[in-house]
């Protein structure tokens, strides 16, 4: 199942840089992992020694490369590689550098803050897309919380579409962001991390276990 097949809230875990913690999420539960080719991200993998690893988890997890404005070189390697199932567009991509890119499936990050347009969502052709806090400096990753009043907005502005929710998400909120919010999917970062790229597999179960609570 993918993360927005499940019957009920998928669940990402973004920024994996160990082969350990794939299986530690795997383990826990998790739709979806995430695998960060932006260069300048504190959880950065390069293609040239992680696609090995990541190609040993086709059919056990769904795969989302993560990628900010990237080149159509990267892009052709992550495609040619056949390593994900979705590629994750998070910079400042537009609605035609997405619909162009040749990408099968694909999900669009929108960094939102109050005074954006409510009418984002619908100028991107993917039914997928994702909520993530708006940052000047960063692109994701950043622990701040996504405002959730209006991430609730886009939600309700645009029933046919699915979206996760991010930004600040952790074991002892996530359940709370839900019930606010009432996204197809969350996805999680630093919120389950001893250290940036490291993931704590403790936290990953209480993540994991706070959605299946938050759904009854």
């Amino acid at each position: 199942m993918g993360l927005f097949e499940t019957s009920g809230i998928g669940v990402k875990i973004c920024g994996i840089t160990r082969p350990v913690d794939a299986d530690a999420c795997v383990r826990a539960g998790a739709d979806a992992l995430g695998f960060n080719f932006f260069s300048e991200s504190k959880r950065y993998v390069d293609p040239a020694t992680a696609l090995e690893w990541i190609r040993a988890l086709e059919g056990v997890v769904e795969r989302v490369a993560v990628v900010v404005n990237p080149s159509s070189e990267l892009l052709q390697k992550l495609k040619e590689s056949g390593c994900f199932e979705m590629i994750q567009f998070h910079g400042d991509e537009s609605p035609e550098v997405c619909a162009a890119s040749g990408v099968g499936s694909w999900i669009k990050a929108l960094r939102v803050k109050r005074g954006d347009s409510l009418a984002m969502p619908g100028l991107y052709s993917t039914t997928n897309l994702l909520i993530d806090a708006w940052s000047p400096r960063e692109y994701g990753g950043t622990g701040v919380q996504t405002d959730h009043g209006m991430a609730r907005e886009l939600v309700e502005a645009f029933p046919t579409k699915r979206f996760a929710l991010a930004g600040g998400l952790m074991p002892d909120n996530v359940a709370k962001a839900i019930l606010e919010v009432h996204p197809a999917a969350v996805d999680v970062a630093g919120g389950v991390e001893s250290s940036p790229g490291v993931k704590d597999a403790g936290k990953v179960e209480a993540f994991l276990q706070a959605v299946r609570n938050a759904q009854g």
